[in-house]
């Protein structure tokens, strides 16, 4: 009932910039609660960052002050900008999109983070 699509990523080296963008379709509110979330290499997946539908965020430790998420609810899309990156954040960068108790995920995009 829903569908995300990621896209953005790609191979950058270590200290460049990214921005992943995610589009939501289907039967969407404004109001929702999305976010990212991450997958390293042999690594289990892990949130990255949250935006509330009044725009009230919060990250993970090891992004903080770097990756900065935001949305456009009138073109229903959410954004993560990632600043100074490093070889860690390698992985692939999944789309989260929440309401009353369901969960969706989108197909992923890659990022990769040379040294």
């Amino acid at each position: 009932q829903v569908q995300l699509v990621e896209s953005g990523g790609g191979s950058v080296q270590a200290g460049g910039s990214l921005r992943l963008s995610c589009v939501a379709s289907g039967k969407i509110s404004s109001s929702a609660f999305m976010a990212w979330h991450r997958q390293p290499p042999g690594k289990q997946r892990e949130l990255v960052a949250t935006i509330t539908g009044g725009g009230a965020t919060n990250y993970a430790d090891s992004v903080k002050d770097r990756f900065t998420i935001s949305r456009d609810s009138t073109k229903s899309m959410v954004f993560l900008q990632m600043n100074s990156l490093k070889p860690e954040d390698t992985a692939v960068y999944y789309c989260n999109y929440q309401r009353f108790g369901n969960s969706y995920f989108g197909q992923g995009t890659q990022v990769t983070v040379s040294s």
